[in-house]
């Protein structure tokens, strides 16, 4: 946070004291409590702000609030970090036309009604919870319900049900614990539930639909998008016609205005239908940059296509599944191994529904790399789970042994939801370092 700060050169903070006695931190610059604020201003001075903001053209409210000029739409609106998940976080450098872009794209596809209301449970510093439950409700006029606490998940289920949310956007993590500790009366109102920011594990969709009798849409995007790039939509059906939306298991099409390919890493030459690939995603949500990084820039965009480093691929019906990252394989003996896909075979073997294995590598004299598994299971069950494993059919390479299977407390998490990859990586290295030792 403190590194946040400083690659902004941050001139004011507005906090409040409950946060700073949390996080221990001194913010730079001049700082403003929110307590202050709140408790300074008389009824006076609020009646003024309303009548303003109500009856006062918006180039009057701005000179009210002290702004000296208008805004335009390639000015800078805010500079989100991204979660730092594989790497270390950068500073991402989004427009007012691209969020603005990216809003109405949502509302596009959202199909929203007079009586939508959207819990807003994902945090702001999170491109996912900044767009999707602050930017969309204050820009269409929805109706938002706000808890700051995602795993709170009875205080939220009952807000879902207190309020009539009708719409949902949360991480798989979250949805996982709502399905455990939220009832089917909480949910009952919710008409549009919508998963991102990490890959939505079929196990979990099925419970979470089984459990409170709607499926949720798996979405896709990058902080660099400003987020949303695809998403899964509710079936149109109009009289005798109907149009699919969503396919279990993809990330569904692109938003409106949103231009992808998928192209061979190498020549960067598109792919068939239904070959993976490398996916490129144009339009007006792409971001200006990172801040002061002009290499990291150039290495991600070129002639306004994002390089999103994942590996995907388009079935004939246009909807698109992301099979891995780039980042997310090993090269061991010469060939590719996919992390992601060991873990959802780990996962399927053992037979859980909640994320319990976390596949990275560590650096191998003979093979280049070797994958370690870290992973929450007890003993007896993780026996079994290895039984399976030496019968299935997967290349040798694709199957840790015993002694590369490393059990820790808790998977390393982001505040997003996110697996803290980076921190898996650093445990694997000190686990593996210290064993050698032993």
């Amino acid at each position: 946070m403190a590194s946040s700060a400083q690659q902004c050169s941050l001139k004011t903070v507005i906090t409040a004291r409950v946060f700073l006695e949390k996080v221990k931190i001194q913010p730079p610059g001049e700082t403003i409590f929110i307590e202050d604020v709140t408790k300074d201003a008389g009824f006076g001075e609020r009646l003024a702000a309303a009548l303003a903001a109500g009856l006062l053209p918006a180039r009057a409210v701005e000179r009210f609030a002290g702004c000296h000029r208008s805004a335009s739409l390639d000015d800078l609106a805010t500079i989100i970090f991204s979660s730092g998940s594989t790497g270390d976080p950068k500073g991402v450098m989004l427009t007012h036309y691209n969020i603005a872009s990216n809003v109405e794209q949502l509302h596009q596809v959202f199909m929203l009604r007079a009586d939508d209301r959207i819990m807003g449970i994902l945090p702001f510093f999170h491109s996912f919870g900044f767009t999707g439950t602050l930017c969309l409700p204050a820009a269409t006029g929805m109706g938002v319900v706000f808890h700051p606490h995602p795993l709170d998940s009875r205080a939220i289920g009952a807000l879902v049900s207190k309020y009539g949310v009708t719409m949902l956007l949360a991480t798989p993590t979250f949805l996982h614990a709502y399905t455990r500790r939220c009832t089917p009366e909480d949910f009952g109102s919710l008409r549009f539930v919508m998963a991102g920011a990490e890959k939505l594990p079929d196990r979990i969709s099925q419970a979470f639909e089984d459990h409170f009798g709607i499926r949720p849409h798996e979405g896709y995007g990058c902080t660099e998008c400003s987020p949303a790039v695809t998403v899964n939509t509710i079936d149109f059906r109009a009289a005798s016609f109907r149009q699919v939306g969503a396919k279990r298991g993809s990330i569904g099409h692109p938003l409106p205005g949103i231009t992808v390919k998928i192209v061979d890493p190498d020549t960067l030459q598109p792919v068939g239908v239904d070959e993976p690939g490398l996916l490129l995603v144009r339009g007006p949500n792409i971001m200006r940059g990172y801040l002061n990084k002009p290499e990291k820039t150039a290495e991600v965009l070129d002639d306004g296509w994002y390089n999103t480093g994942d590996v995907a691929r388009m079935d004939e019906d246009g909807f698109i599944r992301i099979t891995d990252r780039l980042s997310r394989f090993s090269k061991i003996g010469g060939e590719m191994v996919p992390h992601i896909k060991v873990e959802d075979i780990l996962q399927e073997l053992a037979g859980v529904s909640e994320q319990t294995f976390v596949v990275t590598a560590v650096p191998d004299e003979k093979k280049g790399e070797r994958l370690i598994v870290l992973h929450t299971l007890d003993e007896s069950p993780l026996e079994a789970c290895l039984a399976k494993l030496g019968k299935s059919d997967l290349p040798a390479l694709w199957r840790p042994r015993k002694e590369q299977f490393l059990r820790i407390e808790n998977l390393p998490y982001l505040g997003t939801g996110k697996l803290d990859l980076r921190k898996a990586r650093g445990l694997a290295l000190e686990m593996t370092e210290r064993a050698l030792h032993e």
